[in-house]
Parts: C-alpha cells; structure tokens; sequence
C-alpha cells in the first residue's frame, strides 16, 4: 500500500494529514480494509510529531473512516454506501429485453473451482495435469517480449498474422483444410465465433437449424437473438437433413463427432447436407471442437473441404487441446462473411489478446501443440478404454455406449428405465460427477443416458468413481 501525504509550511500539520488520507479513501486509492503505517513510521517519514499524526488518525476514527484495531493497527474502514431506492428489473424502460436475458438457462455450465467434485465427468473439460506450464512459459515470455514492441496501438481484430498463419499450417496437416490467413478470424474461442456469426446473420424471426440432441449453448445462443431456432433429429449417419426446414438462414453442426452422441456424419450424409445449404443458400456452422483426438479409423473430409460453393464457416478451438482458460479459438470464414465478421469483432471487443496470440503463435510454430496432442491422445486413450470396459462388464446391465471414435466424451444409454435424475444427485453425494443427455435434447424424441467426459478424470480414479455408480445403480435401479 503506497500513501502520499505532502507537508507545506508548518501550520496545520494534523489537518493536512487528514484531509489528505480522507481524500485518498474516498476516492478509492486507498481500499477498504487497507492498513495505514503506524502512526511513528508516518511521523518520521513526513518529519512531524508523531502526536500530529495520532491526532489525524483520530479524526479519522471518528469519522468513520478509520477503524483501529488494539495491537493490530490501523485500518480502512468498510464504507457504507447510501442509495436510494433501486429500480427494479421490471422497472426499467428495457424491462423486456432484460427479462428476455434473465429466462436464459445456462445448461452445462462447468462447475467452479471451489465446487468442483472429486470424480469430474463433466464433457468439454481437459486433463489440468497434461498441460504444458514449462513449454508454454517460454513462449509467453516470447509473446512478453514481442508486445513490447507494440508502442500502445490496438492491433489488427482479425488476429496477429504470424498465429493465422500457424492456424493455417496447423489444420493443414491435421485436419487436410487448405485456407489462407486471410480466411482466418482469430476469435475468444469458439463460443465468440458462434456469437459473431449469429451477429452478422440472424436477426429476430428467422430460422436457425440445430441439432438434436446439441451442444446446448449454441441452442441458447441463437435464441438469445430471438431466432426461431428449429431442433433437427440426429441419426446414425448424423443430422437428418430432409427435417431441415424451408427458410433456414443458418445450420449449425458438429460432423466430425456429434456432440454429444458422437457419431461421425458419413459421407453421403456430408454431401446430401451441402446440397440442402446450396438450395437454402444458408451458411452451414462446421464446429469442429475436438476431432484431432481420433482413436480408430480414417478421418472424413471436413465439410469445409467438400464445400463448392462459399457456404460452410469453419470454427476450431484450442480450449479442447490445450485449456479453456487461453479463450481462444478461429473461424474459417467463407469469402461472404469475412469482412462482416472482421466488423463484428472489432465492435465487439476490438480484437484478442496479443499477449496469449503471440505465445500460441510461438507454441505451434516450435511443434509443441503437435507434441501436445499426441501425449493427450495417448492418455485421453487408454481412459476410453478403460470406460469402454467397464460400461460393456459391470455396468452393462443399466447403460450401452454409442460408438465414438474421436474427442474425449463417450454418451451412455439407458438400457432400462433409470431415475437419472436420483442417481446424479446421490452420485455428488459420494464426489461423483455425472451429467444426463436428457438436457442435451430439445425435441421430443429424447434418449435416456449420460453424457461421460473422460478429460478431467484422473486414470487412477476411473475404478473407484464407477465403483460408487455402480453401487448406486444396484441399491435404486437392482
């Protein structure tokens, strides 16, 4: 805590100490709960009595200000603050625009740190363990380095050129997508990018496709712009795009691993839904959040590859390779968006981070994201193995597993009817964290199961965490 008291003359020692520290706590330099010096060590550094002082700090007590504590010292006092009578929400002039917000349901919302459960199947979560504190150090001490070069101006809202273009070399050899850095939005991750979409193209009453079951936020996101947002069916092959409705402006979808079933989108089933765009003339939203974790087989060709004609809005996120914390992700932008999303994002926030752009730019370039990935992959792995096990002994009597081959969350169905609902809740009751697809779905046609994320369980904790779910399921569901 630094406190600056100027002595002039020597008259009025004590009421110049005190105006001044009163000036300085109310407005706010110095905080509530801030320890002043004592009273001998302020004497001497302004060469005052330390009686002038006392006396200052007095005045200080008894107005309120000041608040001493024996053998401890001085302290800022906690200030009250006197309002008048708060307007409430259903008050204002924007009563409704502020209700329409306040409905908004936040489903899947990651626990805090502080209520976070022993056994986390939470999906979307990363393993905290594997990540890259040295690597990743060095390169935001050269992202440090660089920044200090920026004298003060804003930089470009599209994103730093040297991390678009490790973008582009990174999803060149891991996903096959060929694209310029002049094609490449560098976003807050990929939830801004839905956001800056949604931005530039839905306006209230138009129709947005989605699929179901979903990624919920997307759902809410799009009807947060008070889009009439449809819920289009999921098969085995992927969204169902004869169900796309006539007048759809916007299709969002995760062909690479539906989320949350899992299921790749085949091919005919790519090229039947790049089709139903062209005729829609409809931008299709590829949300590839987490396909460069793959366990079997060949990868299908993005839908951003296969696409002729200007209409598929590529997003990637690095929050499932590396940490949600960085708040970055990229879309791939289709020539009749770019500008548009450009403008939207320097309205927005003006543009991300350079400091963490720099250090991500830095982290591709030198390999370590591949490096990264690949030792995930081996432990994300061997986790989905040993879930796979346990669901197909033990726990096969009251779940089957959808075949998922990519990303790190399996989806588990019921086989029988089971109170999710009752066994979720005994599940946190022994710091079990389980979450149910039931609230994944928005149609009517909704299956029964769990959503089992195998991020940010520890591998040694697998056995003992089903153990206790198993144990619940024998005592509520025999």
């Amino acid at each position: 805590m630094e406190l600056h008291v100027v002595i002039e003359g020597k008259r009025g020692l004590a009421e110049q100490i005190y105006r001044q520290i009163r000036e300085a706590i109310r407005s706010g330099r110095l905080a509530a709960g801030e320890q002043l010096p004592p009273s001998r060590l302020l004497a001497e550094q302004l060469g005052v009595s330390r009686k002038t002082v006392s006396e200052a700090y007095a005045r200080l007590t008894y107005d309120q200000l000041v608040t001493g504590l024996v053998g401890s010292g001085s302290f800022v006092a906690s200030r009250q603050v006197q309002q008048g009578h708060a307007l409430q929400r259903e008050d204002l002039a924007g009563a409704a625009i502020v209700e329409h917000w306040h409905r908004i349901d936040m489903p899947l919302t990651h626990p805090m740190s502080d209520a976070r459960l022993r056994y986390e199947y939470i999906g979307g979560a990363t393993a905290r363990a594997l990540f890259p504190q040295e690597q990743w150090r060095k390169c935001s001490l050269h992202a440090l380095r660089r920044t200090a070069d920026l004298h003060g101006f804003y930089a470009d809202p599209q994103g730093l050129l040297a991390l678009r273009e490790a973008i582009r070399r990174h999803i060149g050899f891991s996903r096959g997508v060929t694209c310029t850095p002049q094609d490449i939005l560098v976003t807050n991750g990929a939830q801004q990018a839905l956001d800056l979409i949604a931005r530039v193209l839905v306006e209230p009453g138009c129709t947005v496709a989605v699929e179901d079951p979903g990624y919920p936020l997307a759902h809410v996101l799009f009807e947060a712009q008070r889009a009439r947002v449809v819920a289009v069916p999921v098969d085995a092959q992927g969204i169902v795009v004869d169900a796309i409705p006539d007048g759809t402006r916007l299709i969002y979808t995760t062909p690479a691993h539906q989320f949350p079933l899992g299921l790749p989108m085949s091919s005919a089933r790519r090229q039947a839904l790049l089709e139903r765009a062209r005729e829609l003339k409809a931008i299709v939203i590829e949300d590839d959040y987490d396909s460069e974790f793959r366990y079997e087989g060949q990868p299908l060709e993005p839908l951003y590859t296969l696409d002729r004609h200007g209409l598929v809005a590529y997003v990637g996120t690095f929050s499932k390779t590396l940490s949600p914390e960085l708040r970055l992700g990229y879309v791939i932008a289709p020539p009749s968006l770019q500008h548009a999303l450009t403008t939207a994002k320097q309205l927005t926030d003006w543009h991300t981070t350079t400091t963490v752009q720099w250090a991500m730019a830095k982290f591709i370039g030198d390999g370590h994201l591949l490096r990264h990935i690949r030792r995930c992959h081996s432990v994300y792995g061997a986790r989905r193995e040993h879930i796979i096990a346990r669901f197909q002994s033990d726990l096969s009597p009251w779940f089957e597993l959808v075949p998922s081959v990519a990303g790190f969350h399996v989806a588990a169905l019921c086989r029988r009817p089971i109170n999710l609902e009752l066994l979720c809740h005994l599940a946190r009751r022994v710091e079990v964290g389980l979450y149910p697809l039931d609230e994944l779905y928005r149609g009517d046609n909704r299956r029964s199961g769990l959503l089992m994320g195998y991020g940010a369980i520890e591998s040694l904790d697998i056995d003992p965490s089903l153990d206790r779910v198993r144990d619940i399921l024998m005592e509520i569901a025999g």
